[in-house]
């Protein structure tokens, strides 16, 4: 599933990234295979979203949330 598609509060494992040059910037963030990522906050728009990752928050547009494969846990 699509990092982009859990709802606040839900944690998932990084699987794999969609492969274009936004994955490099996203594993510069933290963003790794392999990674836990939890859902803190959904804008009330759906954009952006904020997750904790690697120890600290990092907010993501839902476009770049798409990019992110995630097995829910």
């Amino acid at each position: 599933m699509k990092l982009s598609s859990l709802t606040t509060g839900k944690s998932a494992v990084i699987i794999e990234f969609e492969k274009d040059d936004l994955h490099i910037k996203l594993m510069e963030m933290g963003c790794v295979p392999g990674e836990t990522v939890k859902i803190e906050k959904i804008a009330p728009l759906g954009d952006p979203i904020s997750i904790m990752v690697a120890g600290y928050n990092l907010s993501l547009r839902k476009t770049e949330a798409d990019h992110i494969w995630v097995e829910e846990i």
